[in-house]
């Protein structure tokens, strides 16, 4: 197991470093001069001159290169051309928010998907699992930003059922302030025992991370599906089957266990995917995550904001993907040699 932990840092690394390298160049490549969009474009010329050279922008691409890349290993994101702050600083603000949204979807995908999977595998070629089929293409094949704003027109705008937009009542704030130590709302709110908040950021959680978690819900669904009838016609689901289990039995003591190896290996793109869909869910929702801050970086052509975005996004892939991998290598030790 050492082994095959060591085999995927040093494989994690060598993405993270190619994707800030690429970052890099297309941050270079990129129409404008970021002096002028830091300095302003009336700033005069030794104005421009004297950001150009706090930004670093008069030394060669290779030079330039080594100090973004060892700026990033000490914390050192650069300057936010449109905040004015700290990259860093503003993605540890937002990232939070997003991974609250992303992992609440993600979540709800796994505790629906599988047993969806389990059951169209139980009664396959059936109404159940033909509607269970149907159900999981539609929530794949349809726009997220689609179901974000049927369930926010009908449960919220129609029905009145659950809040239309937001992170949590914002009155609170003044009734139950809330004490910040992640900047994950819902789980700063469970440590400090602070319910009205609580409650409130779970309700306006619910259709946000619905719209999020159709696409890994359909997809976890399929997935676990084609693996479970996959299980089925191996030899010892045959032999079990022949020692008197019922197929259910077969199904979710022997063949479960196996089956979820590929699906783990799918919950890491599913993750990936799921957070470049919240930007969307998100501006609908008006949630206050990275969606938000990335879309403004893009609107003022803020380069070090929108590499620290990627980086970020990168980063946070890796490790998804790195647990991903230990939690199948647990599961199914002939991950380990492979």
């Amino acid at each position: 197991m050492t082994r095959y932990l060591l085999r995927r840092l040093a494989q994690a690394a060598f993405v993270v470093a190619g994707v800030v390298v690429l970052t890099f160049v297309v941050m270079r490549l990129v129409p404008g001069d970021p002096a002028v969009t830091y300095a302003g474009p009336r700033a005069s010329a030794a104005e421009l001159a004297r950001t150009r050279a706090e930004l670093g922008l008069d030394d060669t691409l290779p030079l330039q290169l080594w100090d973004y890349l060892s700026s990033l290993v000490r914390g050192d994101w650069g300057i936010s051309l449109h905040t004015r702050q700290d990259v860093l600083g503003d993605i540890s603000t937002a990232f939070p928010a997003s991974l609250e949204l992303v992992g609440a979807g993600v979540i709800i995908a796994v505790l629906v998907g599988i047993p969806l999977g389990v059951l169209a595998a139980r009664y396959r070629g059936r109404p159940a699992d033909g509607s269970i089929r149907i159900t999981s293409m539609a929530g794949v094949s349809v726009p997220v930003f689609l179901l974000a704003l049927f369930a926010q027109n009908v449960f919220a705008t129609k029905l009145g059922w659950l809040p239309v937009a937001g992170e949590y009542d914002p009155s609170l704030d003044g009734t139950s302030p809330l004490h910040l130590y992640t900047n994950i709302t819902a789980v700063d709110a469970l440590i400090t025992g602070n319910w009205p908040v609580l409650g409130s950021t779970l309700a306006h959680l619910v259709l946000p991370a619905a719209a999020i978690a159709a696409y890994p819900t359909g997809v976890v669904a399929q997935m676990t599906r084609a693996a479970l009838i996959e299980e089925s016609t191996q030899n010892h689901a045959r032999l079990e089957r022949a020692l008197g289990f019922t197929r259910w039995q077969v199904l979710t003591r022997f063949s479960l266990r196996p089956a979820l190896s590929p699906v783990l290996a799918l919950l890491a793109l599913v993750f990936a995917f799921s957070l470049v869909n919240a930007f969307l869910v998100e501006a609908i929702f008006n949630w206050p995550g990275l969606g938000r801050y990335a879309a403004d970086s893009i609107r003022s052509s803020d380069a070090p904001a929108i590499a620290g975005v990627t980086i970020a996004i990168a980063f946070t892939y890796v490790i998804v993907n790195l647990l991903v991998d230990l939690a199948q290598a647990a599961i199914d030790p002939r991950v380990r040699i492979r």
